[in-house]
Order: C-alpha cells, then sequence, then structure tokens
C-alpha cells in the first residue's frame, strides 16, 4: 500500500467552461500543518521548543502562521510529550524495580547505559565536525562493549555459570576467602574489578534466577520501547493520516483536557491569521521565512509637461497595483481545464504591524475589526517607524510547503516616491518530518522479527534515554511554577515553529519556483507604480530604469552614444570625439559582462 501523499488533481470539465478549482485547504488542515505534527513525535527537541514557545512563555504573541494552524501543532506536541512521559516514567520503572529484584545485578547495565547517552551528547544533532564525531564513536563502542561483556556474562549465568566446586576451589586461593572483597579487590568492586575475572568466575558470582530474572525484565523493557512506537504508527495511521487529518474535531489531541491548553489554544487562532501583527522590534518579519532579496527604491516625483498633475497618495498607488496582482490568478487562455499552478490561489490583503512593546496585558492587542480599519487607515499615509502598512501578498505552493510572501510598502512625501519590497521564504518541511508515514508504514509492516531487532537495539540506553525526558518534564513544571509567565509583560515572538520545522534549502524544482512566483509579483507591482505615476501626470523614466536596474542585479544604461564608461574594478575609460558615424569595435564588443 503506498503512501506517499499525492495532491487532488483538477477535474475535466466541458470545453469552454473555466477549469473547476477545489475549495483552498484550511490551515488546521493542510499538509504542512500534518507533517509538523508528525515532527513532534519523532523529534523531542522540536517538541520541546513548540511547547516552550507556545505553552510555557504565554505572554509572548504567536508569529503569524502562513499556511498552516500553529494551536494543532502545539496540542500534538503536548500529546506527544504526555506519551513519552508515560512510556519513559514505565522503562524506567522497570529499571528500578528490576535492580531492586535482582539484587544489583541490573543496576550493573546503567554503566554503559551512560556510555552511550554521554555519546550521544557528544555527536549531537546533524552534521558535526570530526573532533565531536570520533570521541562520541569511541565513547559510544565502549559503552555497546561494555553492555555486550556484561550480557554474556549474565547468559552464561542463566545457564548455570560454572562448576560451583571448580570455582570455589580453584579462585579461592586467587580471591581469598572473601571472594571479590579479598586481598587485591576493594570492599566494592568496580567495573575494573569485574572486567579482571574470566566468564566462568564472573557467572558463579550471579544466581541463576537473578540472570533470568534480568533477561527477563530486559524482554518487558524491548516490549515498551516497541509499544511506544507501535503508537506512534497508530497515530500515523489514524488522526494523523492525510484522509482523517482534516477532521480536526475528530482528533484526540484538539480534545485534551487542561485549561491552560485549551485558553492558549483559542489564543493562537486568534493572533495567528490576523491582519494586525504584534512584532518584536528585533524580528519584525518573525514567522514569514528568510529574507529574500529585500530592496527600497526612491525616486523623485518630477511633473510630466505634457500631463495634468493629479493628487498622488499612498492609496492611490496600491489601487493601481492590485488589479495587476489580482490578473495572476486567470489562467492562460488556451490551457483551459489543464490549468494548475498557484498563482491562481495567490493571496492579497493588507496588514498592519505593530509593536508588541507597550502592552500590559495579552488580551490588550487591538484584534477587533474595527481597531484594525482604524490602524490602517492611520498607517497607510503615514511614513512612521514602529507601525507600518504593507500589502501583503502570499503563493502557497508544494501543498503550503514552500511559501513566498511579499510585503510590499509605499511612501510618498517631499515629492519623492519610495516604494519598499520585502520578499520572504518559508522553505519546506523537513525531511525526517515528511518521511513520518514512510516512517510508520515500516514500522507496521515490518516482520516480528524486524520489530524485535529494533526494539533490543535499544535497550542498552533506555535507562538513562527514560530518564533524560522525566527530567526536562520536572524541569518544566518548575518553569512554569515559577517563572512568572502568566504576569509577565507581553512580548513578540521570539521564534516560529513553522521556521523550527523547515529545511535550510529547498530542491531545485522549489527554488525554481520562488524565483517564477517572485518576478511575477514584483513585475506586476512596479507595472503598478509606473501606471499610477503616469496616470497622475508624472515622468516614469527614472523609476523604470532604476526597476531595469535591480531587476538584473547590475548597472543598465540604456544609451551610451556620446558617452563614457567603464566596467570592472580595474578597468579605465577615455573619450574620443569622431565626426562621422560610429562603428563598433571588433573583437570584444561591450556587452554589460565586462
Amino acid at each position: 500500500m503506498s503512501t506517499a501523499f499525492v495532491p487532488r488533481q483538477p477535474q475535466q470539465t466541458p470545453a469552454g467552461t473555466p477549469p473547476a478549482e477545489p475549495p483552498p485547504t484550511a490551515p488546521h488542515a493542510s499538509e504542512a500543518t500534518r507533517l509538523l505534527c508528525a515532527g513532534t513525535y519523532l523529534d523531542s527537541g522540536y517538541r520541546d521548543k513548540v511547547i516552550e514557545e507556545l505553552h510555557l512563555n504565554e505572554q509572548r504573541i504567536v508569529a503569524p502562521s502562513f499556511g498552516f494552524d500553529a494551536a494543532r501543532v502545539l496540542a500534538h506536541a503536548l500529546r506527544a510529550r504526555r506519551l513519552e512521559l508515560t512510556w519513559a516514567g514505565a522503562i524506567l520503572g522497570l529499571w528500578v524495580v528490576g535492580a531492586v529484584l535482582t539484587q544489583g545485578v541490573l543496576a550493573l547495565f546503567i554503566v554503559p547505559s551512560l556510555y552511550l547517552a554521554v555519546a550521544r551528547w557528544i555527536r549531537g544533532r546533524g552534521e558535526q565536525p570530526l573532533y565531536r564525531r570520533v570521541p562520541a564513536f569511541l565513547v559510544r563502542w565502549y559503552g555497546r562493549v561494555i553492555f555486550a561483556f556484561l550480557l554474556v556474562v549474565t547468559v552464561i549465568a542463566a545457564f548455570g555459570g560454572g562448576d560451583e566446586e571448580d570455582v570455589y576451589g580453584s579462585s579461592y586461593d586467587s580471591y581469598g576467602s572473601s571472594g571479590l572483597y579479598g586481598d587485591g579487590f576493594s570492599d566494592s568492586p568496580s567495573l575494573s574489578d569485574w572486567l579482571v575475572l574470566g566468564f566462568d568466575d564472573l557467572g558463579s558470582l550471579i544466581e541463576p534466577w537473578q540472570a533470568w530474572a534480568t533477561l527477563f525484565l530486559f524482554v518487558l523493557i524491548a516490549l515498551c520501547i516497541a509499544a511506544q512506537r507501535g503508537q506512534f504508527a497508530r497515530v500515523m495511521a489514524a488522526e494523523l493520516s492525510p484522509q482523517r487529518f482534516p477532521d480536526a474535531a475528530g482528533d484526540p489531541a484538539e480534545r485534551a483536557e487542561g485549561q491552560r491548553f485549551q485558553r492558549l489554544k483559542e489564543r493562537v487562532r486568534l493572533e495567528q491569521h490576523a491582519p494586525l501583527i504584534m512584532y518584536h522590534e528585533g524580528r519584525p518579519f518573525c514567522g514569514a521565512g528568510a529574507a529574500y532579496e529585500t530592496w527600497v527604491l526612491a525616486v523623485e516625483l518630477r511633473p510630466d509637461e505634457m500631463k495634468k498633475q493629479q493628487p498622488l497618495g499612498n492609496r492611490i498607488v496600491l489601487e493601481k497595483i492590485r488589479p495587476l496582482l489580482e490578473q495572476l490568478r486567470l489562467p492562460a487562455e488556451y490551457a483551459g481545464n489543464l490549468g494548475r499552478d498557484r498563482l491562481r490561489r495567490l493571496e492579497i490583503d493588507e496588514c498592519v504591524f505593530l509593536p508588541a512593546e507597550g502592552l500590559r496585558r495579552r488580551e490588550e492587542a487591538p484584534y477587533t475589526p474595527h481597531a484594525f480599519e482604524e490602524h490602517r487607515a492611520r498607517a497607510v499615509e503615514e511614513g512612521a517607524e514602529k507601525r507600518r502598512h504593507f500589502l501583503r501578498i502570499r503563493v502557497g505552493g508544494w501543498e503550503e510547503e514552500l511559501v513566498v510572501t511579499v510585503f510590499v510598502r509605499i511612501h510618498t512625501q517631499g515629492r519623492m516616491l519610495t516604494l519598499e519590497v520585502a520578499p520572504h521564504v518559508l522553505t519546506p518541511v523537513r525531511e525526517d518530518f515528511k518521511n513520518a508515514d514512510r516512517t510508520a508504514h515500516r514500522f507496521r509492516h515490518n516482520s516480528p522479527l524486524g520489530k524485535a531487532a529494533w526494539a533490543v537495539v535499544r535497550v542498552p540506553g533506555s535507562a538513562v534515554g527514560s530518564l533524560v525526558p522525566l527530567g526536562k518534564g520536572v524541569g518544566y513544571v518548575w518553569r512554569l511554577l515559577t517563572g512568572g509567565y502568566a504576569g509577565a509583560l507581553p512580548d513578540g515572538p521570539a521564534v516560529s515553529v513553522r521556521e523550527l520545522g523547515s529545511v535550510a534549502v529547498g530542491s531545485l524544482f522549489q527554488e525554481m519556483d520562488v524565483s517564477r512566483y517572485l518576478k511575477s509579483v514584483q513585475d506586476r507591482v512596479a507595472n503598478g507604480v509606473r501606471a499610477a505615476l503616469a496616470e497622475s501626470g508624472y515622468q516614469t523614466g527614472e523609476f523604470v530604469q532604476k526597476i531595469v536596474n535591480i531587476s538584473k542585479g547590475g548597472v543598465n544604461i540604456d544609451r551610451v552614444d556620446s558617452s563614457t564608461f567603464a566596467v570592472g574594478s580595474h578597468a579605465t575609460a577615455s573619450s574620443t570625439t569622431t565626426t562621422g558615424g560610429a562603428s563598433p569595435q571588433k573583437g570584444n564588443p561591450t556587452d554589460g559582462n565586462g
């Protein structure tokens, strides 16, 4: 059975009729939201950051959510943490109870578990330099060797070890009447004391019932590890499956009890898609992704002597831009029902940025429609510094995994027109999150032997591996009770959970789409501004020249007659006067490339 998510293709329609477009996907049901929810089960580091930003720091206003629902990601992050703590408590409980029942034999295996945990800490996440990988490799294999040694000793003891008479007869003289506690050994035998002895001698120090109890507890721990993975696989096949995920009302994570979660969930959903954006001064575009070739253009408003001047304001220019942008939604004339382009879903709205500083409570943020309209009316014609008005153009491609947002701001003052264009790109979701369906499918359909092997190799590190999330859980509760977050002054968003779950660079196809979206939008914006200048009776030559310069990424020279120019850091130029027609030089024609 294939688990790949294939977007619904447009259905054929009779000739001459516009193609039937399916309704837009709600943010809470988007593929990006589903993959981010799956990521909270796969990556504990990502899950902790989501909970810290959206649940612990409740004084922080949430970053804008483009094409996804942060509240639903938080719901699954909290649920994933509850499940992890439950299983970690069960596994750690087996270690503690087993250490007591086996009279300390099982406790010996905590030493290699600690080595494996230290190796993971040294190695870190992602690609790491050689000076971290080498010691991590050595520590990891040292822990594995110790665990294997102790396991072999336990198996030997379970099947009778050595001959008791031979052991006591041959070993008494060497170790003294007290066995391990005689001359040459400390009263509390260390790991080095154990390694000095042979397998038979060590096996004789462990009673068979202790060895069998230890092996039985290892089986129980492996079953818990496998059951935990199986639960994740069932979640991916049920509420996080592409078929059932759009039903938010039936999602168990959404129905979780807890007054704090329900209150914050409603608050996040009020703020994340609002046209009024409360921002932190150092991170104004948090949530929109990485800046992509931001540019500012300023031209002087020079009257055209052949035309009558008309009033030119910021709103007039914006109203000229909007219809041109809306035309991008129209399919090609001959595309018919085969046309499928994300520009047909292009979204255009206006937003106002306000600083979060100065608010006394998070609930005081002016998210009502009346308050927004008042801010928009006042901000659209002002230069301002902290309050800023933008025309926002958004294109969500690749099932909302690739989001291109262009913020456009127009300002006219002192017979100058300033055009600010700030494109931002949200790159696709992390590869391991996108492979969550494959990971769960492979585990569900694996053989019993394969599942057992997967769980057994994780038993050695399970002791410390279970202690870490429990320690984090205790630390989180302590911070929640003593941090004073509930009464803290409101603050703008620190991070975006969407940006945290994104890759650094998309594929070549996605980069091509980003370039196409941006060029289409920026071209329409430039044409709109040029049309507004021309219709208001102003010259457009300087504006067109600067737009060409910016679009080409260099200097554009439209006319070189009787001109002197040079290209390059060490180039020189001289001027010569000719009486006849100029003829181009042969060999190296000047084409602007140097």
